[in-house]
């Protein structure tokens, strides 16, 4: 998974855009709507295709906002979207025809792949989440059990049976802690700008937010001060770090703000376009859009104010 995403070899920003995926082009969003109505064909399932969303006989739907996002990220291009399109809707037909895995693990198992999980505002139905604990504005996290071809996010009827809410919460934590870093990149530039980007695969490597404290000393070999860092989680496969030590936390700011906002566009599992002030588990966001919605901003409280001015401060002595 690269850092930065390349642009595939696609139609030009030019040619009329897909109403409801505005990356795709008119003609290529008809054309992803046809394979997927294809590949479910193919499985021996007709289905109605609507703009973002299919619809099965027995009234099942299956959304195509993820999937979508997938192949606008794909380098290859729409030579590549047919094969993956396959590969989606198989390991969606398969998910949903096979018994629930909360039916057939032992409770020790579930316990034992259990991860939190940092979701947005669109990543959840809150109504069926009533144990989830709010991270920031728009930033909840969740229980979730991974499984072999897909991860289910865990209701309060799902968790009830499986024990007390706290301790499976500190089982997660636990199991995320145990997780391989499966890539790490540093930015920089000339100017002494720098932030350190961990990615990966897994559908947790953003969650790792929440043991913000223990990746850092893996990733960096340093500790965190109680001034603690910078963070942005832009989709689900990175998560972006400074950690604060001096002035340096400036340019870091400015370039994790775009950074974020960049990430976030158009990615599947989308969490954040902001960029949070990390500190002892508590995030306070920093970064916002203005009221054109096209502007990045910086908003900063009194509090990190405060610390900008001490550490401005303490560079000039």
């Amino acid at each position: 998974m690269g850092l930065f995403r390349r642009g595939p070899k696609r139609d030009g920003r030019d040619a009329p855009r897909d109403p409801e995926f505005s990356f795709f082009s008119v003609a290529e969003g008809t054309r992803f709507r046809a394979q997927v109505r294809e590949a479910f064909a193919e499985q021996g399932l007709e289905v109605t295709v609507y703009a973002d969303v299919v619809s099965d006989s027995a009234g099942r739907q299956f959304g195509l906002v993820n999937l979508a996002a997938v192949l606008h990220n794909d380098d290859r291009g729409p030579r590549a979207w047919p094969e993956l399109v396959r590969q989606h809707v198989g390991m969606v037909l398969r998910t949903m025809d096979a018994p629930s895995a909360l039916d057939t693990l032992p409770t020790e198992q579930i316990r034992a792949q259990l991860y939190p999980r940092v979701v947005g505002p669109d990543g959840f139905d809150a109504k069926n989440f009533g144990y989830a604990r709010a991270l920031a504005p728009g930033l909840y996290e969740i229980i979730a059990l991974d499984l072999p071809e897909s991860v289910m996010m865990l209701t309060d009827e799902a968790l009830e049976p499986l024990g007390d809410l706290q301790y499976l919460r500190d089982q997660a934590l636990y199991n995320l802690r145990g997780l391989p870093v499966e890539g790490h990149e540093t930015v920089k530039d000339s100017g002494g700008m720098r932030f350190e980007v961990v990615l990966g695969d897994s559908f947790y490597t953003a969650s790792r937010v929440l043991a913000l404290d223990s990746l850092v000393g893996q990733v960096t070999g340093e500790q965190l001060t109680a001034d603690g860092a910078l963070v942005a989680m832009p989709f689900r496969h990175q998560l972006a770090f400074h950690a604060i030590h001096d002035a340096g936390v400036i340019p870091a700011l400015n370039a994790m703000a775009s950074f974020a906002a960049s990430g976030y566009a158009d990615t599947p599992g989308a969490i954040s376009p902001y960029v949070y002030w990390w500190r002892d588990g508590v995030l306070t966001q920093l970064s916002d859009r203005d009221e054109d919605g096209e502007s990045l901003r910086i908003v900063v409280g009194e509090e990190f104010q405060e610390l900008l001015e001490r550490l401005v401060a303490k560079g000039q002595d």
